[in-house]
Formats: C-alpha cells, sequence, structure tokens
C-alpha cells in the first residue's frame, strides 16, 4: 500500500518513519477508491470537462463532475494541485441540478492568489461558500500537492488541509448565512459528491471515502 501524504503526516511528522507502513494502513481502514485513475466509471455530469490522465483526474473544461452514487455522512480524502489563480470546489451532499453551492454545499479550492485580495473570507479555499470561512496560512503555493480531507457527520462539517484543521463548523446553529443568499441545501441529509470546476487545469488523485 503507498502511503499517501494525509496518512503519512500522521506520523512521519513524529519522526516514527519505522511505523509508516501499519500506521498508515490504519489510518486508511474503512477507505475505498472512488476513482479508478483511467475512466470516469461511477461519474456523471461534465464528463466532457474532465479527463483521466495517468491514474490523475484533470478539470479541463470544467462543469460539474458529481458521483453517481449519493453519500449522507463520510470522510472524503483526497490530493489536489492548483495552478497559478486556479480555481474549482468540491460539492457535498448535493443534488443533480442546480448550483451545488446552494442547492448544496461547497467547499472551496481556490489558490491563493493575491489578485483576489477582493474576495470574502467566506469565498477562499476551504470554506463553505457563503457559509463559514476557513482558516488561512495552510495552503501550498500553485504546482504543488496539497492533502484534503472533507468530514461530514450528521449536522457537521470539518475540513483538514495538510495536516490542519481549517473549517469546523456545526451547520445546524447557521441561521442566515454571512453572504445573505439562500442555502437549503445546508439541510440535505445525503447528496452526491463532485468537482466543481471553472475551466481551470485542476488535478485530484488518491480520491478515497469512508462512509459514516
Amino acid at each position: 500500500m503507498r502511503t499517501t501524504c494525509f496518512t503519512a503526516a500522521l506520523f512521519l511528522c513524529a519522526g516514527i518513519a519505522a511505523a509508516a507502513e501499519p500506521a498508515a494502513k490504519k489510518a486508511e481502514q474503512g477507505f475505498v477508491s472512488i476513482f479508478d485513475g483511467k475512466t470516469l466509471s461511477g461519474w456523471q455530469g461534465a464528463t466532457d470537462g474532465y479527463a483521466a490522465e495517468d491514474g490523475i483526474l484533470v478539470c479541463k473544461r470544467g462543469g460539474n463532475l458529481l458521483s453517481v452514487k449519493e453519500y449522507a455522512n463520510f470522510i472524503f480524502r483526497f490530493e489536489f494541485k492548483l495552478p497559478l489563480g486556479g480555481n474549482n470546489g468540491v460539492g457535498i451532499r448535493t443534488p443533480a441540478k442546480g448550483e451545488p453551492a446552494f442547492v448544496g454545499m461547497e467547499i472551496q479550492i481556490l489558490d491563493d492568489d493575491p489578485r483576489r485580495k477582493d474576495l470574502k473570507p467566506y469565498q477562499l479555499h476551504g470554506s463553505i461558500y457563503g457559509v463559514a470561512p476557513a482558516k488561512r496560512g495552510h495552503l501550498k503555493p500553485a504546482g504543488q500537492w496539497n492533502c484534503q480531507e472533507i468530514m461530514a457527520d450528521g449536522s457537521r462539517i470539518k475540513v483538514t488541509l495538510n495536516g490542519a484543521v481549517i473549517v469546523d463548523a456545526d451547520i445546524s446553529k447557521i441561521d442566515k448565512p454571512i453572504d445573505g443568499r439562500a442555502h437549503p441545501g445546508l439541510k440535505n441529509k445525503k447528496g452526491h459528491l463532485g468537482f466543481l470546476g471553472h475551466g481551470d487545469r485542476v488535478e485530484f488523485r488518491n480520491l478515497r471515502i469512508k462512509e459514516l
């Protein structure tokens, strides 16, 4: 089993390299791959806007690429690489139709481009778009691989980026989203999982999920 950057960080940062394989296997118990690295089998929607290239899911023209399967409570782990200024998103508990940021939830995937100084905190990387801003300072520079985990467990949504928790929100306690718009998707119990591209070449790999 190949040690992913997420599971490796659990122990390598502490200098316990000898425990790498057992620790990695334990951390990955219960997770299943949702991308075969060769095709878009199991995915629907904008299948012409994405491609499988050498084990990597690549956003090309973009659009909403959604899982055929619906998920309720889960932990989703993946790695991503952004170009300078790159923009994408992860839709969770979203219906197949409509704008996922509102009819479901969107976890932002966004490069920290200094030209975006006018964006609101709830629009920046890792945020639940329009609802909960993420902590800054944990995203790697454009062109480098990042590890991210999204946990949806009931009303709790937690986002971990490169080992740091950047969002930990109880959406049941959010009466009015901070962007002032309607977000009916906050009440969804389940829905599709997917990527929400805007035409930038954003790359994803090691997509795996554990249902809770």
